[in-house]
């Protein structure tokens, strides 16, 4: 017999979602219309076309926010759904694949069409083969898939591509000129895009909850580097990326109890986030 009660759709956490799915497609445009001003000629249509950068870089990162809050809010709740792993899937492919592949695209790849093309679609195809194996293995209740990432989580990659973008700019911004630098943007979109679909093991500090304690020196730590991130918002959230990152690589080798006082493991919630 059909189910007649109809999906269930969970207001908060879904709102969460679309706020993700609307910064995504906002930093699209955004992105579009970078590209289109830049046909002119002047400098003040240089400037607006890095102003529209500008702002797609923190709709991405805004789009990172959303999508850890919508998480939160389904565990805090007891609201988790199908639908909401679902709905979030589609609003991430959006936010962190297609226009970080598109804003790459306009500042370097389109000097290359053909090549650039193919380095940006491998990039969104891994990252959509990743959110497909994430949510195989959720439907699945895989206990792993619940304590951990498999691959480099999808808004991760994002946003340690729109970090770096941004870091890149405000070195230009204070007359250190981008040059050869901006090529460093390709290599690193296809070492992400390969380190999605890898079997490098990542943390998805989901037992971090509203609960969780911790001794006054490591609150004061946490602290300290929220407010350096917030005061150097220029570079420290790319620091923050890059050291998330490498820490799939040093994982294997910290002891159990160093990955347990890391990874606040001693509850076991269940993960939505990917």
């Amino acid at each position: 017999m059909a189910d007649d009660q109809g999906v269930k759709i969970y207001l908060l956490p879904n709102l969460m979602t679309a706020g993700n799915l609307f910064c995504g497609f906002a930093a699209s445009l955004k992105i579009v219309e970078s590209a289109m001003v830049s046909a002119g000629a002047g400098e003040a249509t240089i400037m607006l076309a890095a102003d529209n950068i500008h702002r797609a870089i923190w709709l991405i990162l805004a789009s990172c926010i959303f999508d850890l809050l919508d998480g939160r809010l389904a565990r805090l709740g007891g609201s988790e759904s199908p639908f909401g792993r679902e709905f979030d899937s589609l609003a991430d492919i959006v936010s962190f694949g297609v226009a970080p592949a598109l804003m790459v695209y306009k500042i370097v790849l389109f000097e290359f069409p053909r090549t650039g093309w193919i380095i940006a679609s491998i990039y969104l195809v891994c990252g959509a083969l990743r959110l497909a194996r994430f949510n195989c293995l959720a439907a699945l209740n895989s206990t792993s898939a619940n304590k951990e990432f498999t691959g480099f989580p999808i808004p991760a990659a994002a946003g340690m591509i729109a970090s770096l973008t941004l870091f890149m700019l405000f070195l230009n911004e204070h007359d250190r000129p981008l040059g050869a630098s901006k090529w460093v943007l390709p290599p690193l979109m296809l070492f992400l895009a390969w380190m999605m679909f890898s079997k490098f093991k990542y943390p998805s500090f989901k037992s971090v909850s509203w609960r969780s304690t911790r001794s006054l020196s490591r609150f004061v730590g946490i602290l300290i580097v929220a407010v350096v991130t917030a005061l150097n918002f220029e570079w420290m959230p790319f620091l923050l990326f890059v050291s998330y990152l490498l820490y799939g690589f040093l994982r294997p080798f910290l002891s159990r109890e160093m990955k347990r006082d890391i990874e606040e493991e001693e509850e076991d919630e269940s993960n939505t986030s990917h």
